[in-house]
């Protein structure tokens, strides 16, 4: 029994020391000091680039529901370049940007990610109309998020690429935008239309053929001139960046599509050659073509075009 008392006695003294040590370590701590795991947390936050220095609101640049922007960025006081970005999505539904958004964030924009009226609610032009209302907005509330009004670029895929490269085009197009990046842009309804119809025409291809006719509120005729209904024929013309080119008065672009992609490359292609034909320098105007069969967004995972995306966009919104 006395050993059993003995073993006891120890244990509670190991037990009492343990407790005295811990609280000496609470009390001893110097002022200010935080505990190990929540200073990694805190570093984790502060460190620029990390996830969670990240800030996101979401504004409203209308009335409308769709007429909205996502905003990501980190809070700074030097000026930075913004990036607005316009989803893809037939021109009939949102495909989610966000982890994107969030990585070009992370790069050190300010990224604006713009949501617009879609069809078969509102045909066209209104969704030209909510890209240039948003870049607008975009310049007026520069200042609330580090932003040089001068240096906003546009990112935009597939339907979202037609927005961006009209936006470009329209009127002035360089006065709101320092420079647009599209991917696999549908630069050309009328001609996806007609590839929609052709025969051996992918799915895709007529999915794109049906959200055309949406888009333009009318069916063309097929014939070069479009449609024997002049409203008709203006409207499947107005959706061509073509008809808006002005050449230097025009923002800069960035046109990509891959080898296969269901868009392909002649849409950008008509538009570089109108723009040089209207006077655009030639390195302001670039097609660029990449392997595979990737699409809009998914442009993005291929091999190094993230990285010719960011550097173009360093030499024209830093």
């Amino acid at each position: 029994m006395a050993a059993v008392r003995v073993r006891w006695r120890r244990r509670l003294v190991a037990a009492a020391l343990g407790t005295v040590a811990a609280l000496t370590a609470v009390v001893l701590q110097p002022a200010g000091t935080v505990p190990a795991e929540r200073t990694a947390e805190r570093t984790a936050e502060q460190r620029p680039g990390a996830d969670g220095a990240l800030r996101r609101s979401v504004e409203a640049y209308g009335e409308h529901p769709g007429q909205r922007v996502t905003v990501h960025w980190q809070p700074r006081r030097a000026l930075r370049g913004a990036l607005v970005v316009l989803h893809g999505g037939y021109w009939s539904y949102d495909t989610d940007w966000e982890h994107w958004a969030r990585a070009f964030a992370r790069r050190g924009y300010a990224v604006f990610d713009a949501g617009y009226r879609l069809t078969p609610e509102v045909p066209w032009p209104a969704q030209r109309d909510d890209v240039l209302a948003a870049l607008r907005w975009v310049r007026d509330n520069a200042a609330g998020y580090a932003v040089d009004p001068a240096r906003v670029g546009v990112l935009g895929s597939s339907a979202g690429g037609q927005l961006a490269v009209a936006a470009a085009t329209y009127g002035a197009g360089g006065e709101l935008s320092a420079g647009v990046v599209a991917l696999s842009p549908v630069a050309s309804p009328y001609r996806a239309w007609l590839d929609g119809g052709g025969p051996g025409a992918t799915a895709a291809e007529r999915r794109l053929r049906a959200s055309t006719e949406r888009l333009a509120g009318c069916v063309p005729d097929g014939t070069p001139s479009l449609s024997a209904d002049p409203g008709c024929r203006r409207a499947w013309w107005s959706l061509d960046p073509r008809s808006t080119a002005s050449g230097r008065d025009d923002a800069p672009m960035l046109l990509l599509h891959s080898a296969h992609d269901f868009a392909p490359a002649y849409h950008s292609e008509e538009v570089a050659a109108a723009e040089l034909a209207q006077g655009m320098p030639a390195e302001d105007v670039r097609v660029r073509v990449v392997p595979g069969s990737a699409h809009g967004m998914r442009l993005l995972t291929r091999p190094g075009v993230v990285g010719e995306i960011e550097g173009w966009l360093r030499g024209r919104i830093g």
